[in-house]
């Protein structure tokens, strides 16, 4: 029988963002602050999400409401980048980009994490965007596990195909 093992990754639920982001759009409609202000937010490609409002404190507001939003469905606030405010035209605008994927100078921080810190036995190897990680003992891949949850990293992670 194969060691057991499990994958990290950084993926979003497509589901849940669009969920957050229709939330976080019917509220910027309807609450009394926001009346006529011109809020609004809508998806600006696969991965970002446009902001935008006639003042540049709406529009923070209007961030603040698309985080609560998030955090509400689940969705680590690690993935979501965003920019500062901007002018553009008479309105002003927010970037967010949606970051999904372990970059590799993070997935490197990962592993040496593991392998510092981690119990002894444990393998874990880069595969692309995400790592897989290997033992002899399910007891040892809980223990990275929580380690990492743990640890303080710039990405959001996942813990998948835990078998």
């Amino acid at each position: 029988m194969a060691n057991p093992s499990f994958d990290i990754v950084s993926e979003l639920n497509a589901a849940e963002l669009d969920n957050a982001i229709n939330q976080a759009a019917k509220e910027l409609s309807t609450r009394f602050d926001f009346r006529g202000t011109g809020a609004g937010i809508e998806r600006a490609g696969e991965e970002a999400v446009t902001l935008t409002a006639e003042t540049e404190d709406r529009v923070k507001a209007a961030l603040e409401v698309f985080k609560d939003k998030l955090v509400k469905r689940d969705i680590s606030l690690k993935a979501l980048d965003a920019g500062d405010p901007r002018p553009s035209g008479k309105t002003y605008k927010i970037d967010c980009a949606l970051k999904q994927g372990i970059a590799q100078d993070q997935a490197k921080k990962i592993n040496k994490l593991i392998r510092d810190e981690g119990p002894k036995g444990v393998q874990s190897q880069i595969q692309g965007d995400q790592i897989r990680v290997s033992g002899k003992k399910r007891d040892d891949l809980q223990a990275v596990i929580a380690l990492l949850k743990k640890a303080d990293l710039d990405v959001a992670l996942q813990f998948t195909n835990y078998r």
